[in-house]
């Protein structure tokens, strides 16, 4: 499979004061087109820190780092967001909706910032919309949703521009059990619709979810390994048929 994410050597380093932090350490790491990844650590892993440059909201100290065939490593703030909005997919805790804009206007935003019509936008918004199961909220706004409605509206919006990767940092840290199964039901139906799907969680059955659990420990990668609970009821499924 093509890796649509290579990461050679990727360092990050702070200064604070006379202090020196190594938050990642040479981390070489690929994921490909299509797979499902969740990234987990404890607090001062470096979990967030390495989303932060998969996300390119941060470049790295050192390495390289390939995303759909673009070094992105050593670009400006202004290429960073310009690959940001068009490549990746960004799906947060707290969800990250305007207040005062119906949901319809919440999932076309990121069209705004792509040039792309005001019709255009629309129907884009409502295609989306509906795979998420929100066709007939799209006149309310967030305030008017439930907790799992809103981040069905961040989903959304994280698909409206299409883009390579959906990038989920603790999907379901504000929401209740149930609908922390829901939700990550529909990222699992995403991903057998082609999205590359990356999960960053410290929380252990939210990554059981994924089909590939990257471990991070003190800037490390701790351990890279296959979801054995998946591969063995994907292994079963393909006997039967």
């Amino acid at each position: 499979m093509e890796p649509i994410i290579q990461f050679t050597d990727i360092s990050k380093i702070y200064k604070i004061g006379t202090e020196t932090i190594y938050a990642l350490q040479s981390i070489t790491l690929n994921i490909a087109k299509n797979e499902y990844v969740a990234l987990m650590g404890p607090s001062g892993s470096g979990k967030s820190t390495l989303m932060n440059i998969l996300g390119c909201l941060d470049t790295p100290s050192g390495g390289d780092y390939i995303l759909n065939k673009l070094s992105v490593a050593k670009m400006t703030d202004n290429q960073l967001a310009e690959v940001r909005n068009k490549e990746i997919g960004f799906v947060f805790q707290t969800f990250n909706l305007l207040a005062r804009s119906t949901t319809l206007d919440n999932v076309a935003l990121p069209l705004v910032y792509a040039g792309i019509s005001k019709a255009e936008r629309e129907q884009r918004a409502k295609e989306v919309l509906e795979q998420v199961g929100l066709g007939n909220r799209m006149n309310h706004k967030p305030n008017e949703l439930s907790g799992g409605q809103r981040q069905r509206v961040a989903i959304a919006r994280a698909l409206v521009n299409r883009p390579a990767i959906i990038l989920a940092d603790e999907p379901t840290g504000n929401l209740d059990s149930k609908t922390s199964v829901e939700i990550m039901g529909l990222l699992e139906e995403i991903h057998k619709k082609g999205n590359t799907i990356v999960v960053v969680t410290h929380e252990e059955d939210i990554a059981l979810h994924a089909h590939r659990i990257v471990r991070l420990k003190d800037g490390l990668v701790e351990s890279d390994k296959a979801n054995a609970s998946i591969t063995t009821y994907k292994s079963r499924m393909e006997s039967f048929n």
